[in-house]
């Protein structure tokens, strides 16, 4: 006789996880087991679509994203670091994994707010070293920090979220269906992931050329300082637009490159008029802001 229980496949399935960190595999038949999961492999397991019945209302979702601000333990911030270093690396990887969100707890939008936490925490670093290099006073300081955080960062991305938000549910939707919506908390992540290499590359890696190349008259640091805006905002378009190709219901997506040939044509032009964009944005945080 044969031995069927021998040929009869495993019954066991697994829920991919979210983060680089340890994550519960359920038996079907047995107790809860754990497993390890390499965040870097390129073909995460297959994860398990969530019940209908599991799915929490916007306000509900929100509610639980601020309360976990407050509980730093409860955050993965190794699986946030490595977001930030894949998003100079390998942005689709980032992208993909808010595809398994999507498919494990039913939301595109982060639940886990250590990636805003850590960038809140480049942005202080960012601003200090600003302060340094302009020679600004404490209160300047504390000025320019607020500026960046609620102006920079927040109110820059609330305009943009909102815009790509309407203009994507409005005009981007393949089909229009229950489940087929742009949430617009996913549309502020998208800005959180491309504002993060941007101000890496503009307020924080520029630094270093700002007393010896970019301040000075000239065409080298014109194309110096030209270029890194250029790459920055040229980064901001890239992975905004992965973000929203990576929603399988949207079509078109290839029209969120289209800033990319202004942005080209507006490099071109600043070099012929001999305008240098980081020595007018120092002047403006200096002068203006202050």
């Amino acid at each position: 006789m044969h031995d069927y229980n021998a040929s009869q496949p495993s019954s066991e399935s697994t829920s991919p996880p979210l983060s680089p960190s340890t994550t519960m595999t359920i038996n079907q038949s047995s107790s809860p087991q754990w497993t390890n999961y390499d965040p870097y492999a390129t073909a995460p397991p297959s994860p398990t679509p969530t019940s209908k019945q599991n799915r929490q209302t916007a306000t509900a979702k929100r509610y639980k994203y601020l309360r976990r601000i407050l509980f730093f333990r409860q955050m993965d911030f190794e699986y946030a670091f490595w977001q930030m270093l894949y998003l100079f690396i390998s942005p689709q990887k980032v992208y993909r994994n808010f595809h398994y969100r999507k498919q494990t707890k039913d939301q595109w939008a982060r639940d886990d707010p250590a990636f805003l936490v850590l960038l809140s925490l480049w942005l202080v670093a960012s601003s200090v070293g600003f302060t340094i290099v302009l020679g600004l006073h404490f209160v300047a300081f504390v000025k320019f920090l607020l500026w960046i955080i609620f102006v920079d960062c927040i109110g820059v991305g609330l305009v943009i979220a909102t815009l790509l938000w309407f203009l994507s549910n409005r005009y981007l939707v393949a089909m229009k269906q229950k489940d087929q919506v742009v949430e617009w908390g996913y549309c502020f992540d998208v800005h959180l992931n491309a504002f993060f290499p941007l101000l890496i590359i503009l307020h924080i890696f520029q630094l270093f050329f700002i007393h010896f190349i970019i301040n000075h008259d000239g065409i080298i640091s014109q194309l110096v300082s030209n270029t890194l805006w250029l790459l920055a905002l040229g980064y901001y378009i890239y992975i905004t637009f992965l973000g929203y190709s990576t929603l399988p219901f949207l079509k078109k997506t290839q029209v969120l490159l289209s800033p990319l040939t202004v942005l080209a044509i507006t490099y071109i032009l600043t070099l012929i008029i001999g305008w240098n964009a980081s020595k007018a944005m120092c002047y403006f945080y200096k002068y203006r802001v202050f």
